[in-house]
């Protein structure tokens, strides 16, 4: 199909868009989908914010971005964007002198609102100077809640239409200034309308695109909204980067999007915890030990599908289909490796023998993963 590249064990092909770099990061073309978060720190805070990006790093984010409201956090910028390990995008909304100070520092990206940025568009032409001679991208993000007041008053709410009118104009302005390293954003918090933008952006364009629900919410609430709205998109095709809003510590952000593009088939898979939802047919309490297990192994980061199943319909298949697994009732539990028992143990001993094979395995998997250990795949 002209236009799209594909991918393996995906719903549906990416739609080719044109390649930019945020900093070392490619985003979009051929690239892997990347993550990102936000710090959650006051930026001039230097030891605090390169702190939190430390902790966000380590849970797999790929890109950060940092805001800049004040003269002391623009100053921060150099030394922050220095001393990360992966790139940061300077946040920029009102003030126009910020997007220049953010490009002088080195930052991978610098993030532009224009619909909050008072006669941004007679800055485009030195924006887009700037950010050239000094190798920057940009981000277009354009939001519901500070959509431009020309377009409000033409469509009366931030319909998809407006968001992608905004959008395409933005765009238009820096690619007639020879200017193309750029993605776009088109968020809002609601899920059809973010969806419905994003699709009508893509149709419009091969820019490279930053899924995210703009205030999203709460953890479980936002969780579910932007599995929603970008398990949509990324199911057609659509999307280069994301960005999980949520109302939580920052890190919460990265695991929920880490997981999303792993269950999606557009990353490759570490630990997966396959446990039944318990029901009148269980004779173990499969929540103890499912959460039990999950604690047990969250700093494992091999790929290994372990299994922690209740009742004699699904048990026993699921655990031979999974890596390790166990098959529980009548007060013990048959442990499974890679679909043979290996052991039956006491109830009480389930979650511990359990972890000792997995961690085992993760051994194991960790030396081989030095020979191109494959990913295990989904069944």
């Amino acid at each position: 199909m002209p236009g799209l590249r594909p991918e393996l064990n995906v719903l549906s092909p990416r739609k080719r868009t044109r390649q930019i770099q945020v900093g070392g990061v490619a985003v979009g073309g051929d690239a892997p989908i990347s993550v990102q978060s936000m710090t959650t720190t006051k930026t001039h805070d230097i030891g605090s914010t390169l702190q939190q990006i430390a902790e966000l790093t380590a849970a797999g984010c790929d890109i950060v971005r940092v805001a800049c409201p004040t003269d002391k956090d623009a100053s921060a910028l150099k030394i922050i964007a220095q001393q990360s390990r992966i790139p940061v995008i300077a946040d920029i909304h009102f003030q126009p002198k910020y997007v220049f100070a953010a490009i002088e520092a080195g930052c991978g990206a610098v993030r532009v609102n224009p619909g909050n940025i008072r006669k941004f568009d007679d800055k485009v032409a030195d924006i887009c100077k700037a950010a050239s001679d000094c190798g920057v991208s940009l981000r277009i993000g354009v939001n519901a809640g500070s959509l431009d007041p020309r377009l409000l008053k033409k469509y009366g709410s931030a319909t998809p239409e407006a968001l992608v009118e905004s959008a395409v104009w933005e765009a238009s302005l820096f690619e007639e200034c020879g200017f193309r390293d750029f993605k776009i954003s088109v968020k809002h918090h609601d899920v059809v309308t973010m969806v419905r933008a994003y699709q009508m952006l893509a149709e419009r364009g091969d820019w490279p695109l930053h899924l995210g629900v703009t205030e999203a919410g709460p953890a479980f609430q936002g969780t579910i909204k932007s599995a929603a709205a970008f398990g949509t998109l990324l199911a057609q095709g659509i999307g280069d980067t994301i960005r999980v809003s949520l109302s939580a510590p920052p890190v919460e952000e990265v695991k929920v999007g880490s997981k999303l593009l792993e269950f999606m088939g557009l990353r490759p898979r570490k630990l997966e915890i396959v446990s039944c939802p318990s029901c009148g047919r269980a004779q173990v309490d499969v929540w103890t030990l499912a959460e039990s297990v999950e604690e047990g192994l969250k700093d494992v980061k091999a790929p290994l599908r372990v299994a922690v199943m209740g009742c004699v319909v699904n048990g026993p298949g699921e655990a031979r289909e999974a890596d390790l697994g166990c098959a529980s009732g009548n007060g013990k539990g048959q442990i499974f490796v890679h679909g043979q028992v290996v052991e039956t143990v006491p109830e009480d001993q389930i979650v511990e023998t359990l972890l000792k094979y997995a961690n085992e395995m993760a051994e194991e998997m960790g030396e081989a993963a030095e020979g191109d250990k494959p990913v295990v795949q989904a069944f």
